[in-house]
């Protein structure tokens, strides 16, 4: 899959309403909707301008999640692999 792909997935899952069991693991509405604006501008640039982009970007959804309390679940999952994606864009452009 794309970045942009992942990047698109990311966005359309977290713009969703939330279930059960994403409010167990410690995600609230507003939380949601940061860290989709989040990527969403990640996203928006790297359409904009090209996956060197990356390079710019300093994705710290990790230690987000941590400070926030966030549990492991679907969405901290896909939220890591977009983190993780965009640090290996990163270094590949480089």
């Amino acid at each position: 899959m794309s970045l942009l792909a992942l990047l698109d997935e990311a966005v359309s899952a977290l713009k969703a309403p939330l279930d059960e069991d994403d409010r167990t693991q410690g995600w609230t509405d507003d939380l949601r909707r940061e860290v989709q604006e989040e990527i969403s501008l990640n996203r928006s640039v790297l359409r904009r301008h090209g996956n060197g982009m990356a390079r710019h970007l300093r994705p710290r959804f990790d230690e987000w999640m941590e400070r926030e309390g966030v549990q492991p679940g679907r969405l901290r999952d896909l939220v890591g692999t977009v983190q993780r994606s965009l640090v290996e864009e990163a270094r590949a452009t480089q």
